[in-house]
């Protein structure tokens, strides 16, 4: 099991995600990291582990409004040990530094623009985005398995931040239903246990924020997973 440090950007610095209410997340202050600058989270975070991959939202341009495409061009070339996962909402390809891989998820996108995902041939990781009601943008994504790359988030925004858990059904239904697939949890998972249950359903990535955070989740038990 590889844990992914979370990393989500509104107006400029980092912010505790909670259930997909955008537009109330708050800067960060917590006992990993009081300060809610994206360069002190990232050193945060590898002072706690040695991660070789973050997950960077940027929520402004997810919102389109606004983004931080300079701020995240400075920090990819400022780590360049490190691969960044990078939520940018709707893009179009390009040509990308070697460790920023673009994630391209569904909410971002319509059934209109979805044949825009097979211009990056397979250097991205969809996100699969839900809401507390189902599907988030497009639909035809949830199904096109032709536009799939080999790594797919699940992303449950209504648990983020939520201390929920993960959602085990649907993600066993995925795994279960393309074995030839990588899934990635991503939302309210807690603790060690919750990692444990994803790794018994076949899911060999999470996503994580407020569980490293607030210490929920140890070095310690991500060296045992």
């Amino acid at each position: 099991m590889k844990i992914i440090p979370v990393i989500d950007l509104k107006d400029g610095v980092v912010v505790h995600a909670r259930q997909g209410l955008r537009d109330q997340y708050q800067p960060i202050n917590t006992k990993l990291c009081q300060s809610s600058d994206i360069y002190q989270v990232i050193e945060a975070f590898m002072g706690f582990y040695n991660f070789d991959k973050i997950y960077i939202a940027d929520l402004n341009a997810i919102t389109q409004q606004g983004d931080h495409e300079r701020l995240i061009t400075e920090v990819v070339t400022c780590f360049p040990h490190l691969t960044f996962w990078i939520d940018s909402g709707y893009q179009r390809v390009k040509k990308y530094p070697d460790n920023h891989l673009p994630v391209l998820g569904s909410e971002s996108y319509s059934d209109e623009t979805v044949l825009e995902l097979k211009d990056f041939n397979n250097r991205f990781i969809l996100s699969l985005d839900y809401s507390m009601t189902g599907e988030l943008g497009a639909k035809s994504l949830f199904y096109r398995q032709d536009l799939w790359p080999d790594s797919i988030i699940i992303m449950t925004l209504s648990r983020v931040g939520s201390h929920q858990g993960p959602d085990l059904v649907k993600l066993n239904e995925f795994c279960r239903g393309y074995p030839d697939k990588q899934f990635i949890a991503a939302g309210g998972i807690r603790n060690a246990d919750d990692l444990h249950a994803l790794k018994q359903a076949g899911v060999k990535q999470a996503l994580i924020a407020s569980a490293l955070h607030s210490g929920a989740i140890s070095r310690e038990d991500i060296q045992i997973l």
